[in-house]
């Protein structure tokens, strides 16, 4: 049996408390995502390595980054200074993309591959075997609280089967309006960490969401 791991993103979270919504997520998180935007590759910018740093200073959880960034190899350096956990990339924006993952590897992070909902699953794999895990983007990158793209069920479930075939072990995140109202969808669909932002950082109890989908959803 495994449990489903949750990474509250931290986008969704209140800045002007960003201590205090950390604290309330810190008993239920296995990571913290961190959504660095650029404002070219995505049309949001959002943070950049000074609020890195500083919830590395107050939260013990580990990070989870996702670069949404238009030069992921310009980054990928400096956000490993902050000793994240995992390391995610885009497919579209990668020219060197073994080379960066190499790099992200080399740093001590484990490598992740991000595709947008328009770029077939099927474009990963020759690279599958060389992976830590892949992130479905089951929104269209860029804002939170987004609705849920319905067909990112079966771009999941190919991720999966494909991952089966070839007896690897990445791991599958899922990132874009996932809630508790879908997350068992998702898992039974291959995924193994969801990212959940407004359901989390927007309810009353953060930590009963983040448990309640923990708790609820063990698969074999």
């Amino acid at each position: 049996m495994k449990l489903v791991k949750v990474s509250p993103s931290i986008l969704a979270a209140d800045f002007a408390n960003l201590e205090h919504e950390i604290r309330k997520v810190e008993k239920c998180a296995d990571y913290i995502h961190l959504d660095v935007m650029d404002g070219h590759f995505v049309p949001n910018l959002s943070f950049g390595y000074p609020v890195v740093e500083a919830i590395k200073r107050i939260s013990k959880i580990p990070l989870d980054v996702h670069l949404m960034v238009e030069n992921p190899p310009q980054y990928v350096e400096g956000f490993s200074e902050y000793h994240p956990e995992i390391l995610t990339i885009h497919y579209e924006v990668c020219n060197n993309l073994y080379r960066t993952l190499q790099r992200i590897k080399e740093l001590g992070s484990k490598a992740f591959v991000a595709i947008n909902p328009h770029t077939p699953v099927i474009i990963l794999d020759d690279i599958l075997d060389y992976l830590d895990g892949v992130l479905i983007m089951s929104v269209n990158p860029g804002f939170s609280g987004q609705e849920f793209i319905g067909r990112s069920i079966r771009r999941i479930r190919v991720l999966s089967e494909m991952r089966k075939a070839r007896d690897l072990t990445f791991k599958i995140m899922v990132d874009g309006g996932v809630s508790p109202s879908n997350a068992s969808e998702l898992v039974e669909a291959g995924a193994d960490i969801l990212v959940m932002g407004s359901a989390v950082f927007r309810s009353d109890d953060p930590e009963s969401v983040c448990t309640a989908v923990k708790e609820s959803w063990r698969i074999p």
